[in-house]
């Protein structure tokens, strides 16, 4: 008989959202970064050193970001795990009544609901009361490294991606070549993460240009401004 073995996109959550922030970020700010230097009429090794920095500073603020947030996370779920590991050595008989309560809401009968939390607590107390008292799963659970090095790798490879745009590109048609290409990086980035996570590849798409093409819109602006002033 063979298993059927069934992987839900709940599964992908963890790196999945580290990704895809990470992308998304990484093609937006460099992008807006390198339009807002351009309009400024800086020149081309300027745009890119301002585009490189954009790039390493970024990645390096994703990581830092990810780190501290599910880090934070982490600190929590242990501190929760840790109250439950004592709870249940002192008081093991009201910890069974408090899993035997949780399945009984859930539908099961008062006797079923006993035997179900007493065969549980037999094979893994403490698991039993993470999942289905916290609601702390593995395949959620918070791994800091995991995300920092996720978001930075990714916000580095989506920075990358205008960066190049703008080293190919003349500098007359640096502006609207890279908003455009960044665009159409981040439409396919919106349409990849929201097939990964099973979401409408139509909300997914539009969701990331129209917030990429304000945010150039923006920083365009910015460097028309204060160029000419400067200038």
């Amino acid at each position: 008989m063979r298993m059927h073995l069934e992987r839900h996109t709940v599964e992908r959550i963890g790196w999945l959202r580290a990704a895809v922030l990470g992308a998304n970020d990484g093609i937006v700010s460099t992008a807006s970064l390198i339009v807002g230097v351009a309009a400024s009429s800086a020149g081309k090794p300027e745009i890119l050193v301002a585009g490189m920095a954009g790039l390493v500073a970024g990645a390096m603020s994703m990581a830092a970001g990810e780190y501290v947030s599910v880090s934070s996370q982490a600190d929590t779920e242990s501190a929760d795990i840790a109250r439950e590991t004592r709870e249940l050595a002192e008081d093991p008989e009201h910890e069974h009544e408090e899993l035997a309560a949780i399945y009984r809401e859930r539908g099961l009968t008062p006797d079923l609901a006993n035997e179900v939390a007493t065969a549980l607590m037999a094979h893994d107390a403490l698991g039993a009361h993470a999942r289905d008292e916290l609601g702390l799963h593995a395949i959620t659970r918070a791994r800091p490294v995991q995300a920092a090095l996720t978001s930075a790798t990714t916000f580095a490879v989506g920075a990358a991606l205008p960066l190049g745009t703008a080293a190919l590109l003349p500098i007359g048609q640096l502006v609207l070549g890279v908003s455009f290409a960044a665009l159409l990086f981040l439409m396919l980035l919106g349409a990849v993460g929201a097939r990964a996570g099973g979401a409408p590849i139509g909300r997914g798409v539009l969701r990331v240009a129209f917030w990429g093409a304000l945010a150039m819109a923006a920083t365009w602006a910015i460097g028309r401004l204060f160029g000419t002033a400067v200038a």
